[in-house]
């Protein structure tokens, strides 16, 4: 199945973009074009009586810490505070099919022939044509115009399956930890690759949520991007915990996630030190953390994403409460989570 770009439905009244922040939303004249008949979803972090400018012609709600609270009550205390994964209280929020989230910092990035890339455009060619999980096509996706399934590839799987996540990437500055960082100041990706791939099952990999969509009906209960900012030993490993979690999901329940094309442009580098400090227990941490969900299962008796994230859930608090009490405190969340998304989309099929 091949959707041409001509034929892409724009889903304006199907997908919501969320947009944490704790600035003015003057980027998004730069992305009018693009995004000015979508609803945006715009978390506001920090200081609540702050009042955030955004430009005149976008179709957008609001919500800071003191909505959170009062929307959530005694669950509240599950969504960040003073930190990027504030944003997964707006994939709650929303009651649209599929979301696009993006950082305040990015901007629309340039292909190698000159033309502004249409980010959105992209993510929603790559989450309505199907994933290729069980099987790689070596011309990596097949779905694309002027690509298909390569010799010896096996038929039976050639219909592939839906695809849950589109995971883009960027140009200009690198999403770096923070010793990589330190030791490439001044390095600049400005390698464009013009490809698309299933991420095979099985295999993990570092989501970055600058510049990322899902099909909130397929993986939406498991894009919580954890306890992270203030009051917690880490951060600036929220997107990556949801990408962990989120991946294992996809693989047990047979759907797919993609990453490649499309671009944005990273304007800014966060200062290496800071990024040290939130992210120093997790360099070591994510040694267990990530073999934990190399070999992690879940049962036959999981059948729909709440089922399968409280499961493991219960699986982090016995198998990673033995690192740092945090991991119990973020089981707790996990399970938090889900009640609340169960509270404020009871309607939601799964």
């Amino acid at each position: 199945m091949v959707v041409s770009n001509a034929a892409l439905p724009t889903l304006s009244k199907e997908l919501d973009i969320v947009i944490p922040t704790i600035r003015n939303l003057d980027f998004l004249e730069m992305w009018r074009p693009f995004f000015e008949k979508y609803h945006l979803i715009v978390i506001q972090d920090g200081d609540p009586n702050r009042k955030v400018e955004v430009p005149e012609g976008f179709d957008y709600e609001i919500y800071t810490r003191t909505d959170i609270e009062r929307i959530l009550g005694d669950k509240a205390w599950c969504i960040s505070f003073k930190d990027s994964a504030c944003r997964c209280f707006g994939f709650m929020m929303s009651k649209k099919k599929y979301i696009y989230t993006i950082d305040d910092d990015c901007f629309v990035a340039k292909n190698p022939s000159g033309e502004d890339i249409n980010a959105l455009e992209q993510h929603i060619q790559n989450l309505l044509t199907p994933s290729t999980p069980f099987f790689f096509n070596t011309l990596y996706d097949p779905y694309v115009e002027g690509a298909d399934f390569v010799r010896g590839y096996p038929f039976s799987l050639r219909e592939g399956v839906p695809t849950a996540v589109s995971h883009g990437l960027w140009l200009n500055v690198p999403d770096y930890d923070a010793p990589t960082q330190m030791v490439k100041p001044r390095e600049r990706n400005t390698r464009y690759v013009d490809a698309v791939m299933t991420i095979p099952k099985g295999t993990l990999f570092p989501m970055c949520g600058m510049n990322l969509a899902f099909n909130r009906e397929l993986i939406g209960p498991a894009m919580y991007f954890g306890l992270m900012g203030e009051g917690q030993p880490l951060g600036r490993y929220d997107d990556m915990w949801a990408g962990w979690c989120s991946k294992v999901i996809c693989d047990h329940l047979g759907v797919g996630v993609k990453t490649g094309l499309p671009y944005i442009w990273h304007s800014k580098a966060s200062n290496p030190f800071t990024n040290l400090k939130k992210e120093y227990k997790g360099i070591f941490w994510q040694e267990e953390i990530i073999p934990f969900f190399q070999a992690v299962t879940l049962s036959k008796e999981a059948s729909t994403v709440e089922a399968c994230y409280l499961e493991l859930a219960e699986k982090v608090r016995k198998q990673l409460s033995h690192i740092d009490p945090y991991f119990t405190k973020l089981a707790d969340g996990m399970a938090t989570w889900i009640e609340a998304w169960g509270l404020l989309n009871q309607n939601d099929e799964q």
